[in-house]
């Protein structure tokens, strides 16, 4: 008993100084606080006048407002200034820094790819090249993680920092010297046309300020290559701001269709969204990629395809966040994100998958539960309440309370993974070998204009696949033939796919690797087979 007690001390200390806090902040409205609320203001008083030891409570108070958020639901947050920063950072679209995409191979900061545009690529950056410093901080060794890196290499818009690189034909390392600026993040990993031509992919990796005008940018950059019908991959997509996933998939939708719906304690605040009939798209082959850790602005964007019966939805079973937060920023530039809404999708689900307040961990971790239940390899363990039904357009069944369930389920691929490739991955070797491998043949494979002509200059996968086992040998891998073979395909994919990244870009890695990625397979197969064009009729058994 005691020990439950002291468990919820921490909660009773955070209920009352947050409170407290607050009170502070009400008492300016008068006769607006109850009894209660006076109460806790008085607690919070004496604590600060008697405590036998000095507090500063502005620190105590920091520390025991995350407790109070925790234990409301799973997406209210509190924010310290720095923490909201960092945040907002991905979903504005930029950030302060050099401009580089790098990673860490063999205790260095390799430069993978120089940002077009950027301050580096003003500076005379190379890929390749291998930072060993930046001003005074030494950049190599094991003791300096990717995170430490960018801390490092990100500053203010307009600040110095020199550089000591060495570069491969260089005797001595040089000093280059970045004024650092904007560097523009990205939202779309890879659009590109699929299938000869005839199809467009497009890779959304989240929801951001930009990420709607870069969509349209891809949209019709691919229709006007060709492009008939459409792939959008949100696999692994959390989330984000809710405009942007609104105003994309308004580009394929015919007027008046209803696209997401809000729902609070204040019905004057309730909404209901419908499409405004501007969007070009409303008639073009579409399937919608998700998986496990599709959330959020995913699934509204997912639900609306869906409950409209306007596309294909391909992959497993959705996160299942249907929570809206609102911010609010607080006088020392912190920010309170708490949940005022919950979003209903056309047909009048709410996807938000269970929880109980303050057990958090729980429900993070029912991600990993599914592999363990089978759902990830299996449609038939996915546990559906078959009480909780709706009805699309066209009157096909869609259930409520976790997750948008795709119409057509690809079981997660493990061929190839074995424990010998885990270790290999583990190891970082296949980045490893494609980076230096790149490196030795820069000069030449810089040539290649395309995927196409890259792969052309590849060697054979035999070849390729000796090279890389000598390689991981004299890393130090014991080698075990029977498991490199078990994993041949899947090595060779990912090592063209990596090389092609280095030498081409992120996009390149997505051309090459999803040519035998299932559920891009299987997309395209059901585009083929008009399926995708006819969603009203029953695909279940397709």
């Amino acid at each position: 008993m005691n020990k439950k007690i002291y468990r919820f001390l921490p909660l009773a200390g955070a209920v009352v100084l947050a409170a407290g806090m607050w009170l502070g902040y009400m008492l300016a409205d008068g006769d607006k606080t109850s009894t209660t609320q006076r109460k806790l203001a008085k607690v919070l008083e004496i604590i600060s006048d008697e405590y036998v030891d000095y507090l500063d409570m502005d620190s105590v108070l920091e520390s025991v407002i995350p407790l109070l958020t925790e234990n409301l639901d799973p997406h209210s947050v509190y924010l310290t200034a720095e923490q909201r920063a960092e945040a907002n950072q991905k979903l504005d679209g930029s950030f302060s820094g050099i401009g580089i995409q790098f990673q860490q191979l063999a205790d260095s900061v390799c430069v993978v790819e120089v940002i077009e545009g950027g301050p580096s690529e003003r500076a005379g950056l190379l890929p390749g090249d291998r930072i060993v410093a930046a001003g005074d901080s030494v950049l190599t060794g094991t003791g300096i993680d990717a995170d430490a890196v960018r801390s490092i290499l990100r500053g203010p818009a307009g600040s110095h920092v020199e550089l000591t690189v060495v570069r491969r034909g260089c005797d001595e390392p040089l000093k280059i010297t970045v004024v650092r600026g904007d560097v523009p993040l990205n939202s779309i990993d890879a659009a590109y046309l699929a299938d000869d031509g005839r199809i467009g992919y497009i890779k959304v990796n989240t929801f951001g300020r930009n990420t709607y005008a870069e969509f349209l940018q891809s949209l019709y950059g691919l229709h006007r290559e060709g492009a008939k019908s459409f792939i959008v991959d949100l696999r692994g997509n959390t989330g984000g701001y809710m405009d942007p996933a609104i105003m994309m998939v308004n580009e394929f939708l015919p007027a008046q269709s209803t696209i997401v719906a809000t729902r609070g304690r204040d019905e004057r605040e309730n909404t209901i969204v419908v499409s405004d009939g501007t969007g070009r798209f409303d008639d073009v082959p579409l399937v919608v990629l998700i998986d496990e850790f599709t959330a959020s602005s995913s699934e509204i964007f997912s639900g609306a395809v869906q409950d409209n019966d306007r596309g294909l939805i391909v992959g497993r079973r959705s996160f299942g966040k249907g929570l809206v937060q609102r911010s609010f920023e607080l006088p020392d530039s912190s920010e309170l994100r708490l949940t005022v809404q919950r979003y209903y999708t056309p047909s009048g689900r709410c996807i938000q998958k269970g929880f109980a307040r303050g057990e958090n961990e729980a429900y993070e971790a029912e991600i990993f539960e599914r592999y363990d239940h089978g759902e990830n390899f299996s449609a038939d363990s996915v546990a559906i309440d078959s009480a909780d039904v709706y009805y699309t357009s066209a009157g096909r069944a869609v259930y409520g309370g976790g997750g948008i369930m795709p119409d057509v389920f690809v079981a997660s691929d493990t061929t190839g993974i074995n424990k010998f490739y885990i270790e290999l991955a583990n190891a970082n070797l296949l980045a490893r070998f494609a980076f230096e491998y790149v490196d030795l043949n820069r000069q030449d494979l810089n040539k290649a204009a395309n995927v196409k002509e890259l792969l052309e200059m590849l060697p054979s996968d035999s070849v390729l696949l000796s090279a890389f086992a000598t390689y991981a040998r004299q890393s130090g891998v014991r080698m075990r033939y029977y498991y490199l073979n078990n994993s041949r395909r899947l090595i060779v994919r990912q090592l063209k796919a990596l090389i092609a990244r280095d030498v081409l870009g992120s996009q390149a890695y997505f051309e090459i690797f999803n040519t035998e990625d299932p559920v891009v397979v299987e997309a395209i197969s059901q585009i083929r087979s008009g399926a995708a064009a006819n969603v009203g009729l029953d695909v279940s058994k397709q």
